[in-house]
């Protein structure tokens, strides 16, 4: 076998004889064998097995070097040189893990598993220089080399072991402990340490359960990479962490333990959280000032559908369209009254969303904006919560974080297409049918189905939180002398007045046009076997109902006469439609009241819909 592809004699007792890389840097060239490469964590990380020919050990690749894999540069019998790693031992267990920090490919697969028995004349592994500073393994049979210093007399050691003394107690901490990249941690590491800074502190929050009252508080942490990661504290840990971590400052962290992130609390792209008890360390890295950078996971506002109602967040880029003014907004849970700010903002899939600014981000970064709307500036906005108002809407959380005109490719492309074509476009805003079908296309529709009888014959529906069903029914009449539309504001779609003179005032835009649109806003009777109900439908789904738009409606009444207009509205009745709806709670005269909203439609699927009757029916007679 060619030497330069073959592995390091005794690699797998040097490692278990040297359960880490020297604090000194010192390393050994170290080549194993791959064996049974398997994924984990959703494709994020791989274990395998090294072999040198003649032992084996468990061990697990670094997230990084995914990629590698992914790619085809490395496989199964492939060949890779470790240049830094650590072993741990696993809980319970005699076995130890290697954990691979450092590495890269040499071979990226052999015909065969490399096996013989290690031969007595076999040379032992010794250091070698590496790049000046470090040492390497080589064969050889000359006696060992004998490190010497890059440009000092002094080791490294002995230069640590004279510095520590008068070192604050966060720098011995990072003299004394080789500080870990946060892409590095796993569940099977035992000792380690963190540099990271708290870029986002969340407030501590009390809760009750089955076990009784306690508290927790969670921060995020980022380190010079840009990697993130969560850490939860509860109960006695949270009070006493709450007052050390301060956001923006720079800590040490140790003795924490790391789990498989929770999906459904996770605020952060990272497969692992941190878990801190009250016997953590965190100390403040005095005079570090580093800034990581922001890491966004953005998504496109035609994509935002299958976020809507999630615990998911998301980050968006897009250009400033319309500011309103700052609103009062008076908070049910204590009463408190907080500033509010609604902008629009539209990307290059053609579409615009309403984000809602809260606090602090409404009344000064919201007020720069407002200033600044005429210039179209662009916004990166991180940890936005989507919801279903209106169709689709983004809100800004506690963490969220905005920043005008950034230095990203994302925003300097949107800017770039905004300024050549996308402000001629005609840019419509996201439809609610996209957040109905979050389930997955005409899917959703024929889930959660029940008849009409189900909500109307519980008043209270909806008291709580907004409910969702699918609805198979006819419309039975649609009024013609209802208010079925609104003067709308040509970009923001908010209601306007006539302006004193001429022209329409829009209070969202601040702003006096020459024209406006109308845009539906109305109610009609829908009816199934069990029973009837009004429902409320916007004006993405009445187009469809009615056919045309709500100007073109208006046209058929002032032009043709009032006998076309209801016969327009005739054609859209006894019609059957799939609807998706929602079912809420409001307030009319000191009475709460049932509404009943349209959030996606569809004509029916014959063909579907008789499999899905074929379906029920099957289950009826399986009882």
């Amino acid at each position: 076998m060619d030497a330069a592809k073959s592995v390091t004699p005794g690699a797998v007792s040097y490692i278990l004889a040297h359960p880490s890389t020297g604090s000194d840097g010192a390393v050994s060239d170290l080549v194993v064998q791959v064996l049974d490469l398997k994924s984990i964590g959703m494709g994020s990380r791989f274990s395998f097995t090294a072999t040198d020919g003649n032992d084996k050990i468990k061990a697990m690749l670094p997230t990084y070097f995914a990629s590698e894999v992914h790619s085809g540069n490395l496989k199964n019998f492939g060949l890779i040189r470790i240049l830094d790693y650590t072993c741990n031992s696993v809980k319970g267990n005699a076995d130890k893990v290697l954990i691979v920090v450092k590495c890269e490919t040499v071979c990226e697969a052999l015909d065969a598993e490399i096996n013989g028995e290690a031969k007595k004349e076999d040379p032992p592994i010794v250091l070698k220089p590496k790049d000046e500073g470090s040492v390497v393994a080589e064969e050889t049979n000359s006696p060992p080399l004998v490190m010497k210093p890059k440009q000092e007399v002094k080791s490294a050691s002995q230069i640590v072991t004279e510095q520590r003394g008068n070192a604050a107690p966060a720098t011995r901490l990072s003299m004394t402990r080789r500080v870990h990249p946060l892409i590095t941690l796993n569940p099977y590491q035992g000792n380690w340490v963190i540099k990271v800074r708290v870029t986002s502190k969340g407030n501590l929050r009390t809760y009750r359960n089955a076990r009784g009252e306690g508290c927790v508080f969670n921060v995020e942490l980022t380190d010079e990479d840009g990697t993130q990661i969560q850490a939860t504290m509860f109960n006695e840990a949270a009070k006493k962490f709450y007052p050390i971590f301060e956001l923006g400052k720079v800590y040490y962290v140790s003795k924490g333990s790391l789990r498989i992130a929770n999906k459904q609390f996770k605020t952060v792209k990272n497969d692992y959280e941190l878990s801190l008890n009250e016997n953590a360390i965190v100390e403040e890295a005095e005079g570090e000032t580093f800034l990581p950078p922001v890491q966004y996971n953005l998504v496109k506002i035609d994509q935002l559908g299958p976020y809507v109602g999630g615990r998911e967040l998301v980050d968006i880029v897009g250009v400033v369209q319309s500011v309103s003014p700052t609103l009062s907004v008076r908070r049910k849970i204590d009463n408190e009254t907080i500033p509010k700010r609604d902008i629009v903002v539209a990307d290059d899939s053609g579409k615009t969303v309403t984000i809602s600014l809260w606090n602090d981000l409404a009344t000064t970064t919201g007020q720069e904006l407002l200033d600044m709307v005429d210039s179209s500036p662009v916004v990166a906005i991180k940890s936005l919560k989507v919801s279903d108002f209106q169709g689709v809407s983004l809100s800004t959380i506690g963490r969220s974080t905005l920043e005008i005109n950034p230095d990203l490719p994302e925003a300097k492309n949107l800017k770039s297409w905004y300024d050549s074509e996308g402000k001629d476009t005609s840019l419509a805003p996201i439809s609610a049918e996209v957040g109905a079908t979050r389930a997955g296309g005409f899917k959703s529709m024929y889930s959660d189905r029940v008849f009409l009888s189900h909500i109307t014959s519980d008043p209270a529906m909806g008291q709580e939180k907004p409910v969702f069903f699918s609805l198979y029914a006819i419309i039975s009449h649609i009024k013609p002398d209802q208010n079925m539309w609104y003067r709308a504001c040509t970009t923001c779609n908010k209601k306007v007045t006539e302006a004193f003179g001429s022209g329409y005032w829009c209070e969202g835009c601040q702003k006096n046009y020459s024209e406006c649109s109308l845009r539906y806003i109305m109610v009609i009777k829908l009816s199934d076997p069990t029973g009837e109900a009004w429902v409320s439908v916007f004006n993405e789904h009445a187009e469809k109902i009615i056919g045309c738009s709500a100007d073109e409606l208006d046209r058929i009444r002032k032009e043709e006469g009032d006998d076309s207009y209801v016969l327009k509205l005739k054609e859209a009745t006894w019609v059957p439609h799939l609807f998706r709806v929602s079912v809420t709670q409001h307030e009319y005269m000191n009475e709460k009241r049932q509404r009943i909203t349209v959030r996606g439609e569809a004509p029916v699927d014959f063909a579907a819909e008789s499999k899905y009757l074929l379906e029920e029916i099957a289950k009826l007679t399986a009882c």
